[in-house]
């Protein structure tokens, strides 16, 4: 009888064995790599996917410079005659109250009228122009109201009015503007874009000490929103 212990020889695989042990291996080694591949590849889609959305986002930012730019230069000697400004988000806002409507009403006046026949043909003209129309989502025209109201109760009063009133503010607006014969030819182009916003005081102008200034919160403003929200939703929507 042997006095080594069986145990402590060396295990010896058969030729089979060793077969399927290299065959394994192998398998295994094959699925890390085609892993691995597939986490690179998503990683080169991702990069590229971020690449493109920045990309969209700078170009939508060059053109809502270059539309301020050329809103502003068409129309920088008439805002002080009008009571307007231009903001660099664009927005055009008059903002003299008592150009635009009596105290409660929602009829324009005539000078506000006026002032709209001077405007919206040469505004249109640019945001339909071949280098802005489809870059454009919506033109929105606001009508903001201060928080009072003469004879309310209590702010929650005040701002249902003023509500009713601003809303009906932009939907003369709206009808009177759509109806001028020099903006007919893009009539159609109009009424899928131009919108009648009214948001009541819910978007004060402050004074410097951040109380409101119940001058400048009543205002109309022409408000321009580009597409680029869109633009890089539908990237973001097929990286998913």
């Amino acid at each position: 009888m042997s006095d080594v212990d069986d145990s402590l020889e060396p295990t010896i695989l058969s030729s089979s064995q060793e077969a399927q042990w290299i065959s394994l291996s192998d398998l295994m080694t094959g699925l890390m790599m085609m892993f691995m591949l597939i986490a690179i590849a998503f990683m080169m889609k991702v990069e590229a996917d971020e690449a493109k959305a920045k990309q969209v986002a700078i170009l939508y930012d060059q053109v809502r410079q270059e539309l301020y730019e050329e809103l502003y230069k068409e129309f920088k000697k008439d805002l002080p005659t009008w009571g307007a400004e231009i903001t660099k988000d664009l927005i055009v806002r008059f903002k003299e109250p008592e150009v635009l409507f009596n105290t409660g009403q929602a009829e324009l006046k005539p000078r506000f009228q006026e002032i709209l026949q001077q405007f919206f043909p040469r505004y249109v003209a640019i945001i339909t122009s071949d280098k802005y129309k489809n870059s454009i989502q919506e033109i929105r025209i606001e009508g903001h109201t201060s928080s009072i109201w003469n004879g309310s109760t209590n702010l929650k009063e005040a701002y249902y009015k003023n509500m009713e009133l601003s809303q009906s503010r932009t939907r003369s607006t709206l009808h009177f503007v759509l109806e001028l014969p020099e903006v007919q030819k893009d009539s159609d182009w109009l009424r899928k874009h131009v919108t009648a916003n009214g948001l009541s005081s819910s978007q004060p102008i402050p004074n410097d000490d951040g109380t409101e200034n119940s001058q400048r919160s009543q205002r109309v403003e022409f408000r321009i929103r580009t597409d680029a929200e869109g633009g890089i939703a539908n990237i973001l929507k097929s990286m998913q």
